[in-house]
């Protein structure tokens, strides 16, 4: 048997793959079903793309139930209660700015299964958050990412 992965996750982040699933295996399983009877209609099932289409969709909303499941039965919720308020660590906020004068950008750091880069979630497993993790503010760091290195300096932390 097999050791399975934890998933990291804020609070919200698992209440929302919880209504996440509850969509598929409610509504979205439904239209799937309706859509199979209505291309079954069509006619000859070898020649029918309709069917084909709506079987492989199916199949696809199947597999995310199985995945959300998953991810819900073996999530970690972070919580932030850390004393010292300077330190990034996951599920914070961390403001930096890019050396020597780019523009300062903000993530929270969060778990693979929440990241969304473009609500300024990222995961831990990223390049910039497996830098920044553990740093304090006013630190200067290395990011390494496969397009190159790069400097920052952390100006905040939430």
């Amino acid at each position: 048997m097999s050791i399975e992965k934890s998933y990291y996750m804020t609070a919200e982040g698992k209440e929302k793959l919880e209504k996440e699933l509850h969509f598929l295996k409610t509504d979205r399983r439904q239209e799937v079903v309706e859509r199979i009877k209505v291309a079954r209609d069509f006619g000859d099932l070898s020649e029918n793309s309709e069917y084909d289409a709506a079987k492989e969709e199916q199949a696809f909303v199947e597999q995310r139930i199985t995945q959300v499941e998953k991810m819900i039965r073996n999530a970690v919720i972070i919580e932030n209660n850390d004393t010292n308020s300077n330190i990034v660590s996951l599920g914070k906020s961390v403001t930096f700015q890019e050396l020597p004068d780019g523009d300062e950008e903000t993530y929270t750091i969060v778990g693979s299964a929440e990241a969304d880069p473009f609500e300024g979630k990222i995961s831990n497993d990223s390049p910039i958050a497996k830098s920044l993790l553990g740093q304090e503010v006013g630190t200067e760091v290395t990011v390494t990412t496969p397009g190159g290195d790069f400097q920052v300096r952390i100006t905040k932390v939430e």
